[in-house]
């Protein structure tokens, strides 16, 4: 028995966050980067980047998008090392 380990890409993860919430109302930008980058803290893709990944998986799947990433960042303090 072997054990196989797929490396999950960025790209990968946009799109399987996507698809978790089909059945949701809409998809928070906000929430979805947040979700990859719990995920994959070294990821070095920017927030834009992650933005432009997630509506372009949304639109594929028909999945409502609130773009609610700046609002939710200038809410939110976050933490830099």
């Amino acid at each position: 028995m072997t054990n196989t380990f797929h490396t999950v890409t960025v790209e990968r993860a946009a799109e399987a966050y996507v698809r978790s919430r089909g059945k949701a109302q809409f998809l928070s930008i906000a929430q979805a980067i947040r979700a990859i980058r719990t995920l994959m803290p070294a990821c070095k893709a920017t927030d834009r980047d992650l933005e432009e990944l997630l509506a372009a998986a949304s639109i594929v799947h028909g999945v409502p998008v609130a773009f609610d990433l700046k609002t939710a960042v200038a809410a939110q303090p976050r933490l830099h090392s």
